[in-house]
């Protein structure tokens, strides 16, 4: 049985006043140094946040905390007592539990089934699960995690996965817990709930360091913050004595950034239509009633909703992934309401999805063989006889990577060892590399850094100005006012305004996405 989670010390004897120390950590890959000289040091019972640019070398920091690297220079100690970690199995015996980002579980196993993996209870010769369900009942009761065990993984929704990786690394006795963008998928109740779990495992005397990029996020639940630039530390702040731009600008190096486009470039040429559109899921459920709108070369529309208000339903529409049950689709002079997928991809539209790393790109693949994901039919991805062209994909890989800065040290490395910006600049150079005339763009700029953000700002700025048209769907209001030349708002699979990005605020607009306010009428 593993150890108790957060059993009292024995009488007489208190935690140390550190759960963990970095000191002078550096680790050098082929080609480049990850980190370099860096300094963290993270109290007993307080929430340590850790923030920087995409590929700063956060993600790597802590794979050193938790086993999965050897530092080249530098110490680790745990607790008082400098430790030498081998294998996540050392970190774990010594106190220390990851949750990645990627959540590794085993989707037809149960809760429970999940949570023992690797640390079975014993009863003779027996896996003894009646005590394993006791336990995994006391750590939900305990710290506001309650969650099924007989429930099948692949029956949760995200906020409940994450719960079960959060029980994991506590049923096997994690005091330090290393959570890597914990939020980046939630929604935000989700998020509220996890933030009071933290909030609980802090009172009970856990330590937390806490990755993100959001830094409201990270200013309302951290006790300090560490910011890390180009792999080194350049500061540990009090959060009530720093802004969120004063953190970003920590982050950069540099003034903050920001969204707002300056001067029109929107034609009167109309590239996408969609007229009187309607959806009908399978289960017979409207998911989109009398969709229309316009968007001209030169012009960025933006969708304003509620996440899970057709948003998705619409982009899989304008791209052909499902077909409309009425209504028609014209892309310049064409009407491709029934067109594939790959025809309508052919004739020029772009497509930058929501989820990089399920729709964007092959994770075990290398860069180069990632350029030709989608465009496999067109040069220079191909020879004129239809075979890969090798040497052309590898050739326009090292432009994209060159033009879009793309921050790795071979196109032959896999997608997967890129940090989440330089993935995303990737597929932003992948989709712009094919002259689209269309641009589909959902969600460019989530998880990913503000130095990142900014770059794919100016690419689609610069793609604007040349007269690209572009359907923006973003969570970030303050990213939608600033790039849109117009704006529509979607609720319940209905466009039900139009608002002017010259004079909306996100408070307003906030309110439009949830029918408390109306713009005018759509």
């Amino acid at each position: 049985m593993p150890a108790d989670v957060n059993a009292e010390p024995a009488k007489g004897q208190e935690r140390p006043e550190v759960a963990v120390e970095l000191r002078g950590i550096t680790k050098r890959f082929p080609g480049v140094v990850a980190n370099r000289d860096i300094d963290i040091r993270v109290r007993t019972g307080t929430v340590h946040a850790v923030v920087g640019e995409n590929g700063a070398g956060k993600s790597t920091l802590m794979k050193t905390l938790y086993g999965m690297h050897r530092p080249d220079e530098g110490t680790i100690s745990i607790e008082g007592e400098q430790v030498v970690l081998r294998s996540p199995a050392d970190a774990i015996a010594r106190g220390v539990g990851m949750v990645h980002q990627h959540f590794k579980l085993a989707d037809n196993f149960t809760v429970l089934e999940n949570v023992v993996l690797g640390a079975e209870p014993r009863s003779g010769f027996f896996i003894d699960f009646s005590a394993a369900r006791t336990r995994i009942a006391e750590i939900g009761l305990r710290y506001g995690l309650e969650v099924d065990p007989d429930a099948l993984v692949e029956d949760l929704g995200v906020g409940d996965r994450q719960r079960v990786e959060i029980i994991k690394v506590l049923y096997r006795g994690a005091r330090t817990l290393i959570l890597d963008e914990p939020t980046a998928v939630l929604v935000p109740h989700e998020v509220e709930e996890l933030f009071d779990a933290l909030r609980e495992l802090k009172a009970q005397g856990l330590s937390i360091v806490f990755i993100s990029h959001k830094l409201d996020e990270v200013l309302s639940v951290a006790d300090e913050i560490t910011v890390i630039r180009a792999g080194t530390t350049v500061a540990t702040v009090d959060p009530r004595d720093v802004t969120a731009r004063a953190l970003a600008e920590l982050m950069v190096g540099s003034d903050l950034p920001s969204p707002t486009t300056s001067g029109s470039t929107v034609t009167d040429v109309a590239e996408l239509v969609v007229e009187h559109l309607d959806l009908t899921g399978e289960d017979g459920r409207q998911l989109l009633t009398d969709v229309s709108l316009t968007i001209h070369r030169g012009e960025v529309l933006g969708i304003a909703g509620v996440e899970g208000n057709g948003q998705a339903e619409l982009v899989e529409t304008i791209l052909g992934i499902r077909m409309p049950s009425s209504g028609r689709i014209l892309l310049g002079d064409e009407d491709i309401t029934t067109w594939t997928t790959r025809r309508r991809r052919e004739s020029g539209i772009g497509f930058v999805p929501a989820d990089r790393t399920h729709d964007g790109l092959l994770l075990e693949a290398p860069l180069w063989e990632n350029r030709i994901l989608g465009h496999q039919t067109r040069r220079p991805n191909v020879t004129r006889w239809g075979l890969v062209d090798r040497a052309g994909a590898r050739a326009d890989t090292q432009r994209i990577v060159k033009e879009y800065d793309v921050r790795t040290p071979s196109i032959d490395v896999l997608a997967s060892a890129l940090s989440g910006g330089n993935q995303q600049k990737l597929i932003v150079g992948r989709e712009m590399s094919g002259e689209p005339c269309l641009l589909v763009a959902a969600h460019p700029t989530r998880g990913v850094d503000v130095g990142a953000q900014a770059a794919i700002w100016d690419l689609l700025r610069a793609a604007r100005a040349k007269g690209l048209a572009v359907l923006l769907i973003s969570a970030d209001l303050e990213e939608l006012i600033g790039l849109s030349d117009s704006l529509k708002v979607i609720l319940r699979g209905r466009l039900v305004a139009d608002v002017d990005p010259c004079d909306v605020t996100p408070e307003r607009l906030g309110s439009a996405m949830t029918g408390a306010t109306g713009g005018e009428a759509a």
